[in-house]
């Protein structure tokens, strides 16, 4: 799926991760598309996401992990922008 739209899109999620995080490595653009993705299932069908939760406790861990990190550069980045 390596189209022009492919192109374009993984852009915006390079400039959003820059925005929300003050850095754009391949790891953080991945982990920001994950949370994004979690974060939306998880307010558009919470059943679904209760599920996953259930099912996958270890990857609930994770994820509550993941959350956490991305809060934190998030608050890291903002603070530092604000320094300047």
């Amino acid at each position: 799926m390596e189209s022009e739209f492919r192109k374009q899109f993984d852009g915006l999620c390079e400039k959003y991760t820059e925005l929300l995080l003050g850095d754009a490595s391949e790891e953080l653009i991945e982990k920001v598309k994950v949370w994004a993705l979690y974060t939306h299932i998880a307010k558009s069908m919470p059943p679904l996401a209760k599920h996953w939760n259930a099912t996958y406790p270890d990857a609930k861990d994770e994820m509550k992990a993941l959350i956490s990190e991305i809060k934190q550069l998030n608050e890291q980045h903002r603070a530092n922008k604000n320094k300047d």
